[in-house]
């Protein structure tokens, strides 16, 4: 089988995630596309992160009714911070009888020679690009392992949505009923 690797805080997962899970999904020759929920980007400061067992719940309560979508820990047992090589390593280590693609949106193309063994993720896997809002120009736009997928031009942010939760704002229609209601029940973000 052939599956999309989505990695990302997902902190919390939203529409946006969604919309370009669901799209490389249904619209490529993608069978599956995997959330890997990343307990600490290498990036990213984690100050407002949650705990990774509540963002890996939201995930699973936003994708329940897409037999497409599925959601994976792999990262939680991982030194922290994880890196996208050693996953992928291990990932087809453990499952041999997949193929796996990187989903990435065009604006981390622009940081990708910064990632851990970039070179190695271009050697041995594909990489989908969904595109982002005023994205840099970079250089691997005309790698043959770099592929473009048409997804809708989202600018959703869960930096944005916890800004909202934070001024007691709604949320609606940015996450799924089942992801607000977690964040209401948990009190989170606030």
């Amino acid at each position: 089988m052939k599956i999309g690797l989505f990695f990302g805080s997902f902190n919390p997962i939203h529409i946006g995630h969604l919309i370009i899970a669901n799209t490389m999904a249904t619209s490529t020759d993608l069978q599956q596309v995997w959330f890997i929920v990343s307990p600490q980007n290498p990036f990213k400061k984690n100050s407002s992160l949650l705990h990774e067992f509540d963002r890996y719940t939201m995930v699973e309560r936003a994708i329940a009714d897409n037999h497409k979508l599925k959601v994976s820990d792999i990262e939680f047992s991982l030194t922290k911070p994880s890196y996208t090589i050693d996953t992928l390593t291990i990932l087809a280590d453990k499952y041999k009888e997949h193929e796996f693609v990187l989903i990435m949106g065009e604006d981390n193309l622009v940081q990708f020679q910064n990632w851990k063994n970039y070179e190695k993720i271009l050697e041995f896997y594909e990489i989908y690009l969904y595109p982002r809002p005023n994205t840099p120009a970079h250089d691997f736009g005309n790698h043959p392992k770099v592929k473009f997928v048409k997804a809708p031009l989202l600018d959703i942010s869960a930096t944005y949505i916890r800004k909202r939760l934070q001024e007691q704002k709604n949320i609606k229609y940015l996450v799924t009923d089942q992801v607000e209601a977690y964040i209401e029940l948990k009190k989170f973000y606030i």
